[in-house]
């Protein structure tokens, strides 16, 4: 073979190794840029990316760094200007390895446990890879946790979170305990929720009215108003209601401002969980919008044991009966307030299956506070006059249920045992699977009491009933 032909297969041997070095690069998806949060247990970075990519996560000691590398990336931005006041962070150190290789390092100033996961596109979001640092305190509680671990949560900005109360005791005779409300605001970190006309994110409405919600109610002698959500950071809807149930909460009322595809739609509503369907197309609407807030804020490693678990509660424990019976009676006297602060969507308490509704022991609501979507509204929902309205008729409504429904051991039941509460007439409406005893013992009153109250020969009720309840007689006295 001639000099010549050797240099011809050399540069063609050349070019084929560049054509495939090309096409690696071209192949790679880029990242655009990286977004930090802080949770009461932990940091969150979110990666935006323009295509999928393989990751892998290590740490390193002396000193304690995280160690995150992307495979099939191009760094499109410089990722050490993020803001880590707050956060365990130190610093973060970012380097292209190989044309299509990029490792992030970050530096950290005490040990953090690191999951990760990657999130497919979804209407907001393009491919993200979420790398959740927990910090060592919470990751060790959770190790010791009974409960079977549910998915990472995700986060922003400092927050003092409030101490957790321990889980509801079995009631003291003449107790004097606190009726606990858990607050929970909507949305949160990478998941603005609904956006306004002008910008306005549902995540940061809710909060507002989260927050003055918990002022007015813990100002009330014998209720406590407990955050679920402290800051802009995401929880996944299990977790709020687990956070709720930690903090040994009566009542769980959920906060949201939607929007809706026609933006003429105006008006609160107040939803309570349906086992069934949904009462309306817009209930149904609303709860699919809600319930892929997962999808969006992103949820990982989610264990079925945990879901089969929570869903055959909901479905099969009897208390879940009493527990809607309940949060369709509270839900109706919050929305009677609502009313008369704003316009209502409907004038019933609608129903439908809001995964952050189903938990079977706490009476829960989901109140609309109004469509963000909507010009006229989205105004009103960011003034702070009239988030103080809206808390200031949810907390009346919570009141009044809990006046006429107090839950044994608590101040509340304890002012009523002393006659220092009026008891007005009460109503039921009878759902199904209840019984006539089974209502008179969540009352508290006799079943003969009852009988005579609504005229009854015998103890068959009807779904659809309404039931006159009568006050209550005096607790026995130990």
């Amino acid at each position: 073979m001639g000099w010549g032909m050797r240099s011809r297969a050399l540069f063609a041997g050349i070019g084929v190794l560049l054509a495939a070095f090309a096409a690696d690069v071209l192949a790679a998806a880029e990242v655009r840029g990286v977004r930090l949060w802080r949770a009461p247990d932990n940091t969150r970075l979110v990666f935006d990316l323009s295509g999928p990519v393989q990751h892998s996560v290590f740490t390193l000691t002396a000193p304690n760094r995280i160690v995150i590398d992307i495979n099939g990336a191009q760094l499109a931005t410089k990722l050490e200007q993020l803001s880590l006041s707050n956060t365990p962070i130190t610093s973060v150190r970012s380097a292209q390895r190989t044309p299509s290789d990029v490792r992030v390092v970050i530096d950290v100033s005490a040990a953090v446990t690191p999951k990760s996961f990657s999130l497919a596109p979804n209407q907001q979001y393009g491919n993200r890879l979420v790398v959740d640092l927990f910090d060592q305190e919470a990751a060790a509680a959770e190790a010791s946790a009974p409960q079977v671990a549910t998915a990472p949560s995700a986060p922003q900005v400092p927050v003092t979170p409030t101490q957790p109360a321990p889980s509801k005791l079995p009631p003291v005779p003449g107790g004097k305990r606190d009726i606990v409300v858990a607050i929970d605001a909507g949305h949160g970190g990478e998941d603005p929720g609904a956006l306004g006309p002008k910008g306005q994110h549902e995540k940061n409405v809710t909060l507002a009215i989260a927050k003055e919600l918990q002022r007015q109610i813990s100002q009330e002698k014998g209720f406590r108003g407990e955050l679920v959500r402290t800051g802009d950071y995401f929880i996944p809807l299990r977790k709020r209601t687990e956070i709720a149930r930690k903090k040994g909460a009566d009542l769980f009322v959920s906060i949201h401002a939607d929007a809706a595809p026609s933006r003429s739609a105006f008006g609160a509503s107040v939803f309570a969980l349906s086992d069934r369907g949904a009462t309306s197309e817009t209930a149904r609407w609303l709860a699919d919008n809600e319930n892929r807030s997962d999808l969006i804020g992103g949820v990982g490693s989610v264990s079925l044991d945990d879901k089969d678990r929570m869903l055959a509660g909901v479905l099969l424990d009897l208390s879940m009966t009493a527990t809607m019976s309940s949060s369709l009676n509270v839900g109706q006297k919050v929305l009677s307030n609502v009313g008369r602060v704003t316009s209502l969507h409907k004038r019933r308490v609608e129903q439908a299956g809001f995964m952050v509704l189903k938990s079977p022991d706490i009476p829960s609501i989901l109140v609309e506070t109004g469509f963000i979507s909507n010009h006229n509204e989205s105004q009103k929902l960011a003034s702070p006059s009239h988030q103080q309205a809206l808390a200031r008729s949810i907390q009346t409504g919570v009141k009044q249920f809990f006046q006429q429904n107090p839950p044994p051991g608590t101040y509340i039941a304890w002012l009523r045992d002393q006659g220092k509460i009026a008891v007005g007439p009460r109503e039921h409406v009878v759902t199904s699977g209840e019984s006539l005893a089974l209502i008179a013992q969540r009352y508290e009153v006799s079943m003969a009491a009852l009988r005579k109250a609504n005229s009854l020969a015998n103890d068959n009720i009807k779904v659809g009933q309404t039931l006159t309840i009568p006050a209550a007689t005096l607790a026995a006295q130990p």
